[in-house]
């Protein structure tokens, strides 16, 4: 083999060996996303069982406005339901005294 050949041969490993890693890189992105949206979707199937649906368009629309605040609600919501201390269905009011609550507490330590 030539020192052109040696090259060449060296160019190829280095391609392959790159090609690879980013095949492995996507690999991994698809199975995260795969993963948030198993996530998501389990999320979501507790929220339809502990929220009406009302309730859900509340922080869906709230979600647009204060996202941060919507994801704590929701987590929290999740959290307790997890521990079994929601044995039944929030309804908008409800979750209106939550919110006003939670974002009272929010005013107050600003």
């Amino acid at each position: 083999m030539s020192a052109d050949d040696d090259e060449l041969e060296r160019i190829r490993q280095r391609k392959l060996a790159e090609l690879e890693r980013e095949s492995q890189e996507r690999a991994m992105e698809s199975e995260s996303r795969r993963q948030a949206q198993e996530e998501e979707a389990r999320k979501q199937q507790i929220l339809r069982q502990i929220l009406s649906s009302e309730a859900r368009e509340r922080l869906n629309t709230l979600r647009l406005v204060k996202p941060e605040l919507v994801d704590n609600v929701e987590n929290q919501l999740i959290q307790l339901a997890s521990m079994g201390r929601i044995n039944r269905v929030i309804s908008d009011a409800e979750l209106k005294n939550i919110l006003l609550r939670l974002t009272g507490t929010q005013h107050e330590t600003k």
